[in-house]
């Protein structure tokens, strides 16, 4: 597996940006902000990166947390904490984050067009915020709540925006006991309506994170992977 790193960068609102990097040990094909689930850079984001860079493509994630001087919520830790914490993303800061994510990989040499996002549980809501809002190559969402009721007073729900997608964006969900049935069918017919190229699949019995059922997140993983090598090339 490759090893990550943590990078530090300044930003323009004087605070500084953490970001985990992975690196391709070979030609570089692409480059890809990976946006973290709710409790932060964990050691699974560490591993999804690093497995996304032996696959060729150059990895960042940004810590959207560093705000509150955070990285990662442990598992012993309530998740009180960790809804709070969620609470406190905004729109701003998340396009902040990500949009000094894709400078840096431009300053790598990855062309615009070959630059993507991807992000899982509010990583994923957070990555149709991003799609939504700025020109990439492709994006996917891998799960996240946040579709008709937003996930902070400072986050618009999703069906708001998605009909704005001006990339080619793919949305993955299972079943997620905190959504509201026909949440995701709504967020489909919203994305119909976009300019771009979209899909939505729906996973039933898989659970929001993929993990009642691995068949269907080997699924998800291989439709990701697709979605990517179809439109970042």
């Amino acid at each position: 597996m490759i090893q990550t790193r943590t990078e530090t960068l300044a930003l323009t609102d004087g605070t500084q940006l953490r970001f985990t990097v992975a690196e391709p040990d070979t030609v570089v094909r692409g480059g890809l902000v990976v946006l973290h689930e709710a409790r932060g850079v964990t050691e699974r984001v560490r591993r999804l990166c690093g497995s996304l860079a032996e696959e060729g493509w150059l990895t960042v994630a940004p810590h959207l947390y560093h705000r509150d001087g955070t990285d990662e919520f442990h598992d012993h830790q309530p998740d009180e904490h960790v809804h709070d914490q969620v609470r406190r993303l905004s729109g701003d800061t998340i396009l902040a984050d990500t949009d000094a994510s894709f400078l840096w990989l431009s300053d790598q040499g990855v062309p615009a067009d070959r630059q993507g996002v991807l992000g899982f549980d509010i990583g994923g809501s957070a990555a149709l915020v991003v799609a939504a809002s700025r020109t990439l190559g492709a994006a996917v969402s891998i799960g996240g709540r946040g579709i008709l009721e937003p996930l902070s007073a400072a986050v618009p729900p999703l069906v708001q925006i998605a009909g704005e997608l001006s990339c080619p964006w793919l949305g993955l969900y299972g079943d997620d006991d905190e959504m509201e049935p026909g949440e995701v069918e709504k967020l489909r017919e919203v994305t119909d309506t976009a300019q771009a190229a979209t899909d939505v699949i729906r996973f039933p019995g898989a659970g929001h994170r993929f993990d009642r059922d691995a068949d269907a997140a080997a699924e998800a993983w291989q439709r990701a992977r697709n979605w990517l090598d179809l439109h970042l090339r």
